[in-house]
C-alpha cells in the first residue's frame, strides 16, 4: 500500500483542479432547464471512470437522467464492492447568499466552495482517485469494483429501484459502499449505522376560484391560508410530538446501551446551536438533541405559499395555499402507511369549506445495521489508517433510499463511508468540502479496499460454517 499512498499524496493538488472541472457542471436535475446539463455531466463520469481504468464504462438509459456504470472485474478471487454515489446536485437558490460562483469551485481557507463539493461529486470522486492510484502504482485493484452513479438523487431517485431490479445480475456483489454522508465534526472521522427515512407530501387548499377582496368578501368564504396555518398547527403538540394517530405505532425505541454511547460522544450543544444561529434549540421532550436528530421521528413544514407577498401592502382574501411537509422516519417505520396515516389524518381535520388536495412526492425507508459487523469494522479501520484516528460510531438524520433497497432488492450490506462536515451547506448556498477530509477521504478509500477484501473473507467463512445462505444486512442493534 505504501506506494499507492505516496502517488495520492504527490498528486494531491492535481485532484483539486480535476475536482473543479466536475463541480463546474450544473447538474442541477430538479430544473428541466438543465437536462443537457445533467447529461453531459453523465458523459463526463463515464469518460473519467474509463480514463482511471474502470471496465465497461457506459450510461445506462432510464426513463429519466442516466444511470452511468463502470466495473472492474480482474481479481477472480476476490470479492466485490459495488459503490454507488450520484452526479447531480440541488439548485442553487438563493444565488446573491453564494460569497463566489456556485459553479465555479473556489478555494478559501483550506475549503472547495461550489454546489455539489460535499453532496456528492466531492466524495465520489474521491473513490475515483483511489481507484487510479491502484490502477497506476499496481495495474490492479485489491477486489473486484463495480460503479453505479445516478443523476437523480436529488428529486427522489425515481428510477433506480426500477433500475436495480432490472439489473440485479449486473449488480451483484458482496458489499455495497457509499460515500454520501458527513463525518461527526472536524476533527472527529466517524462511521455511519443508520439513516432516517422519509415521507414528503404536497398539501394545496382551495377556498374560491380566484383572490378576493378582503373588505368585500372577508367573513363571507374561508381564508385558505388561515386554514392551512390551522392545520399545521395540530400535527405537534407544545412539547414537539406528533399528534397523527399511530404515528409512532412502529418506531423502534433507543435502547440504554445506545443512548450510553450517544452521551459519550464529543457534542457541544451550546456551539452547535450558536452554529446554528438559532435563538434556542427545540425538539420533542425527553430526548436529547442527538437522539431526536438521529433516532426520533420528525414532522416539518418546508416551505409555504399563498396570497400576496411582495412589497407593501394587498388586502387580498388568498384563492389557494400550499405547504410541503415532510415527515423523517426511524426504523421500523413504513413511508407507505405513514403516507396512508397521514393522508387519513389531513383529510379528518381539514373543514368542508375548502377544497383539499395531497400530493405524495417521494420518500424512503428508514435502515440501520449493527456496527459490529465486519464490512463496517473494516471501514473503521479504513478510516483510522487515512485519518490518523479511530472513528466513532453514530446515526444520521438524512435520508438515502437507495440503503434499503440494496438491502431488500439485492441482499447485500451497505457501508455508509462519509467524509463531509455537518457544517458544509449541502443543499444551501456555499457548500463547501474541506480538502483535508477529501484527501484523507482518498487515501481512506484506497485502504478500505484493501480492507473490504478481508473482511468479506471472514463473512464468508462465517456463512459457511453457520451453512446458511446469501446474506441481509437487517440486524439491528
Amino acid at each position: 500500500m505504501n506506494k499507492v499512498i505516496d502517488f495520492i499524496h504527490v498528486n494531491r493538488d492535481r485532484y483539486v483542479d480535476e475536482l473543479k472541472q466536475y463541480l463546474a457542471i450544473p447538474s442541477v436535475s430538479a430544473l428541466p432547464g438543465h437536462a443537457a446539463d445533467v447529461r453531459r455531466c453523465a458523459e463526463w463520469t463515464r469518460d473519467e471512470m474509463s480514463r482511471i481504468g474502470l471496465q465497461n464504462a457506459r450510461l445506462e438509459e432510464t426513463p429519466g437522467h442516466p444511470v452511468v456504470y463502470a466495473e472492474w472485474l480482474g481479481a477472480p478471487d476476490a470479492p466485490t464492492i459495488l459503490f454507488y454515489g450520484h452526479y447531480d446536485v440541488q439548485p442553487v437558490d438563493p444565488l446573491n447568499l453564494w460569497t463566489s460562483p456556485p459553479f465555479e469551485a473556489t478555494v478559501r481557507d483550506g475549503e472547495i466552495y461550489a454546489r455539489g463539493a460535499a453532496d456528492d461529486k466531492g466524495q465520489v470522486f474521491m473513490h475515483f482517485k483511489a481507484v487510479e492510484a491502484h490502477m497506476k502504482q499496481n495495474g490492479r485493484l485489491p477486489v473486484n469494483m463495480k460503479f453505479l452513479i445516478e443523476g437523480e438523487e436529488e428529486v427522489g431517485s425515481a428510477n433506480l429501484d426500477n433500475f436495480i431490479r432490472a439489473h440485479k445480475d449486473l449488480l451483484k456483489a458482496d458489499v455495497v459502499v457509499i460515500s454520501d454522508s458527513p463525518m461527526f465534526d472536524r476533527g472527529i472521522p466517524s462511521i455511519c449505522y443508520g439513516l432516517r427515512g422519509l415521507a414528503y407530501f404536497q398539501i394545496d387548499l382551495r377556498g374560491s376560484k380566484s383572490d378576493l377582496h378582503s373588505g368585500s368578501f372577508g367573513g363571507a368564504v374561508a381564508n385558505p391560508a388561515m386554514v392551512l396555518a390551522q392545520i399545521l398547527a395540530q400535527a405537534k403538540d407544545k412539547g414537539g410530538r406528533i399528534k397523527i394517530p399511530n404515528f409512532y405505532d412502529d418506531v423502534v425505541e433507543l435502547r440504554p446501551e445506545e443512548r450510553e454511547e450517544f452521551a459519550k460522544l464529543p457534542f457541544n450543544e451550546k456551539k452547535y446551536r450558536q452554529d446554528l444561529g438559532a435563538p434556542k434549540l427545540f425538539g420533542e421532550s425527553g430526548y436529547t438533541t442527538l437522539e431526536r436528530v438521529w433516532a426520533r421521528p420528525t414532522f416539518e413544514v418546508n416551505g409555504l405559499l399563498s396570497g400576496f407577498t411582495g412589497e407593501g401592502a394587498k388586502t387580498v382574501l388568498p384563492a389557494v395555499a400550499m405547504a410541503k411537509v415532510s415527515m423523517r422516519l426511524v426504523p421500523n417505520q413504513d413511508p407507505q402507511k405513514i403516507g396512508d396515516l397521514f393522508e387519513a389524518w389531513v383529510q379528518k381535520v381539514t373543514p368542508k369549506t375548502v377544497e383539499l388536495k395531497i400530493t405524495r412526492m417521494h420518500g424512503g425507508k428508514p435502515w440501520m445495521t449493527a456496527f459490529d459487523n465486519p464490512y463496517v469494522q473494516a471501514a473503521g479501520r479504513a478510516i483510522e489508517s487515512g485519518f490518523g484516528k479511530r472513528p466513532v460510531f453514530n446515526r444520521e438524520g438524512g435520508s438515502i433510499p437507495v440503503v434499503s433497497t440494496f438491502q431488500e432488492e439485492l441482499g447485500l450490506p451497505c457501508v455508509l463511508f462519509g467524509v463531509g462536515l455537518p457544517d458544509e451547506n449541502a443543499h444551501a448556498p456555499d457548500e463547501k468540502l474541506d480538502l483535508g477530509n477529501f484527501h484523507g477521504g482518498v487515501v481512506s478509500a484506497a485502504f478500505l479496499y484493501d480492507e473490504i477484501g478481508r473482511a468479506a473473507e471472514i463473512t464468508r467463512t462465517k456463512r459457511n460454517h453457520e451453512g446458511t445462505k446469501g446474506t441481509k444486512d437487517n440486524t439491528k442493534l
